[in-house]
């Protein structure tokens, strides 16, 4: 956590809540999906994420829409809602004397600072990284671009559906080589989000063994790259141009998508005694030459498929999804947002968190992914969780805490 102590002033408009990030604050200078949604993180792992905006329009998602909600006069995109909750907001003009002497104050009270600029912009404002650090030396960077800080093409302004193909994801996904498709979510961006924010955790981490800040750097570029996994490895090691095949797994057989009687079920048979158990349940001969292993069913994946779905043709998914489970075999359907949302497994795991908004009033947001629990199996997951911020919401609170800060004898 900072270095300074915080003084007993105003509240903050989000108050001190639990969870392993409790004490440190952040100051969120991005926008769009990627560093948002890295500070989203931190902010529900129980940091103080302040983010600044620029006065009259704020963050560039808060006009992303349709869908809108909210009052025609001032809708809300609900894109913002998506990567923005516990958070507070500050409007700063970065380019006035004033907005530049609050974010001073706001980089010497803080942990981290996040930013997700093209190389150079933050220089040209007069925060470079060296400026910064002088401000505060303990400070922790967050720096995320499109295809990196250097190199040919560091230039570049980065967006997802760009990263997607020139990362070579569009290349793997779809129906077949000559159908590139994105990913339904903007995957680049939040894995690049994700990937800063460990890399930010980390560098807090060793702050607390050297007491110095750093830098952490990540891209949209490196985030697909580094997600490559077994398909970058059959190209680097093997020789091989991994494309498109639709819902089969390039590697396992049979894995993925099957017709049925109604409709469609998913199954993954990852090893040899799965197969036997499988093929056994359906009428399937298990030793059969063309099936007899993994890499002779990848080879005869035609066939396979072929074979399958003539047996899956006699049921409805959820028989077969039953008859599946009997057997063993890992299955499941393919559902719709409406139908992932209302299963009560989701709810289960804290998937969907309940916060009060201060124009739509109580709304059901997508909820954070990690649980935490104390030795004694207490859960101590962070249980309350506030709204994404109206545009400079907090603004006012933030400049007392300043003030007073300033007041008490911090230089600013």
């Amino acid at each position: 956590m900072s270095t300074e102590t915080m003084p007993e002033t105003d509240s903050p408009a989000v108050p001190a809540a639990a969870g392993p990030l409790t004490g440190y604050t952040v100051i969120d200078l991005s926008r769009a999906l990627a560093g948002p949604h890295a500070g989203m993180m931190m902010a529900d792992l129980g940091a103080r994420v302040i983010k600044v905006e620029n006065p009259g329009h704020g963050d560039d998602t808060r006009g992303w829409g349709p869908p809108f909600v909210g009052p025609d006069e001032d809708p809300i995109a609900t894109y913002f809602l998506s990567c923005n909750r516990n958070k507070e907001s500050i409007a700063l003009d970065l380019k006035s004397d004033e907005g530049k002497r609050l974010l001073s104050a706001l980089i010497e009270r803080a942990d981290v600072v996040l930013e997700n600029f093209r190389p150079g912009v933050l220089d040209r404002l007069g925060f470079s990284t060296e400026r910064m650090h002088e401000l505060n030396p303990g400070l922790v960077i967050l720096s995320i671009t499109g295809f990196g800080h250097d190199g040919p093409e560091s230039h570049r302004s980065g967006y997802d559906q760009i990263l997607q193909g020139e990362a070579g994801l569009m290349s793997l996904t779809g129906s077949g080589p000559d159908d590139p498709q994105r990913v339904g979510v903007p995957i680049a961006d939040l894995l690049s989000g994700m990937y800063g924010a460990y890399g930010a955790l980390a560098a807090l981490l060793e702050r607390e063994r050297t007491g110095r800040g750093q830098v952490v750097r990540t891209s949209l570029l490196a985030a697909l790259v580094g997600v490559h996994a077994f398909q970058g490895t059959r190209h680097t090691v093997a020789g091989e141009i991994p494309r498109a095949q639709g819902n089969q797994h390039p590697s396992i057989a049979p894995y993925g998508l099957f017709k049925c009687g109604d409709g469609h079920v998913q199954i993954s048979v990852g090893s040899e005694k799965l197969w036997t158990a499988f093929a056994q349940a359906f009428g399937i001969d298990p030793i059969r030459e063309d099936f007899a292993t993994n890499a002779r069913r990848v080879a005869h994946r035609p066939e396979l498929i072929a074979e399958i779905e003539k047996a899956f043709s006699a049921y409805g998914a959820e028989e077969l999804l039953a008859r599946l489970n009997d057997a063993g075999v890992p299955a499941g359907k393919v559902r719709t947002l409406d139908e992932v949302y209302a299963w009560d497994q989701v709810r289960s795991q804290g998937l969907t968190v309940d916060v009060e908004h201060p124009v739509l009033g109580k709304v059901t947001l997508p909820g954070p992914p990690l649980r935490f629990f104390a030795p004694d199996a207490s859960e101590t997951t962070k249980a309350a969780h506030q709204a994404p911020p109206l545009l400079d919401a907090d603004g006012e609170a933030i400049r007392r805490w300043i003030s007073g800060a300033e007041s008490d004898g911090e230089a600013a």
